[in-house]
């Protein structure tokens, strides 16, 4: 039958691609050191240093995902070729179904997983903290900043992450004036870190009595939870402290408690609040790795020797600036001005579906490197 003619083809065609997601992933290099840390974890006195036996075991954990997950689509292709041919030998359009199922579940994991392989930098895989603060504009900004934060709980839904809130401050109408989550997920801040910048918004405002269009602004900020043996060098001398009480209408949202956290690093001029934790000891400990992680992004992306180095970043959430644009009206349009990727589904984005994006970054950020 020509479809299974047309499926062999097609088949054949994603070998290369498996075959150089294999080289990428550099899968002889990742089962020899699975074996050396093996070997190292069976010897006598391997626990009698604890924190190099965590770490030994963690990389043994990672090593055996990689391999086993290759190792499944490898299977998973074998499979799909086995189907495909036994369904043109035999002539049996009952098994086209199952043909077309398997193969478009196969072709999206199998770029799912090529994808992984350019989050190569040091904290692609860890989880993240994401920010969103409205740009001036009021109660329109506002609700588009409580807009893309709705936008990006719901992507890590779709994708099993957990997230929790963090910090959270109610407009004065609607919407927030800023919020941060954090993402916990394999490679959260890997595919997260895209998305950082400003973010523009165009249509019709519910707001607005007389029916025009408005454009608003909302800023969003990615960083990487760090791991607590990476060290960070704050000084004690360099940091304000501020608790205030939680304020906002809040609902669900705010701990009405006077343990919300307010740090100030004096250096940079960077600040970071918490207020969702039950105890100003937890916020403040919140606030911290907040600060550590906003501290470290800054100095990975800008190359500096020291955090001492690090100035502060003014971002200004306004007109020229912006990574991507929303329209609503009068057409439906999201478009990515780094990398030309749009689509006309701006509910299915509004939705939590940016794979799409995330995806047209990471690749040419591939092709600079």
């Amino acid at each position: 039958m020509i479809e299974f003619d047309d499926y062999k083809v097609r088949i054949n065609a994603l070998r290369p691609t498996l075959e150089r997601l294999g080289e990428a992933l550099r899968l002889h290099a990742a089962e020899e050191e699975l074996k050396n840390l093996e070997e190292e974890s069976a010897r006598d006195g391997f626990w009698s240093d604890l924190e190099r036996s965590q770490k030994v075991l963690q990389r043994i954990k990672q090593l055996k995902t990689k391999i086993e997950k290759y190792k499944k689509l490898t299977s998973r292709y074998n499979d799909l070729a086995t189907l495909c041919q036994m369904g043109n030998e035999e002539q049996d359009a009952s098994l086209l179904p199952e043909l077309q199922a398997e193969y478009a579940a196969f072709e999206k994991d199998l770029e799912q997983a090529r994808l992984e392989t350019l989050l190569s930098g040091e904290f692609d895989g860890c989880n993240a903290i994401v920010s969103f603060h409205a740009g001036a504009g009021g109660t329109e900004a506002q609700d588009w900043a409580e807009m893309l934060y709705r936008m990006y709980t719901r992507w890590a839904e779709r994708h099993g992450m957990k997230y929790k809130v963090l910090d959270y401050l109610d407009g004065e109408e609607a919407g927030i004036k800023s919020a941060s989550i954090e993402i916990e997920g394999e490679n959260a801040y890997g595919y997260l870190k895209s998305e950082s910048g400003i973010h523009r918004l165009v249509r019709v405002s519910p707001f607005d009595a007389s029916g025009r269009r408005h454009t608003s602004f909302a800023a969003v900020e990615v960083m990487p939870v760090i791991p607590d043996d990476v060290d960070v060098e704050i000084r004690p001398e360099d940091l304000k402290v501020d608790t205030y009480r939680s304020s906002g209408a809040g609902g669900q949202h705010v701990n009405k408690t006077e343990s919300a956290v307010r740090i100030t690093h004096l250096p940079t001029g960077i600040v970071v609040s918490c207020q969702m934790e039950r105890s100003q000891h937890q916020n403040r400990e919140t606030a911290m790795r907040m600060l550590r992680a906003k501290l470290i992004e800054i100095k990975e992306r800008e190359k500096l020797e020291k955090i001492s180095d690090i100035k502060g970043e003014q971002m200004k959430i306004e007109w020229g600036s912006q990574i991507r644009s929303y329209v609503f009206m009068p057409y439906t349009l999201v478009k990515d001005h780094r990398t030309g990727y749009e689509t006309g589904n701006i509910d299915a984005v509004m939705d939590g579906d940016i794979d799409g994006f995330i995806n047209a970054y990471l690749t040419m950020q591939a092709g600079k490197e």
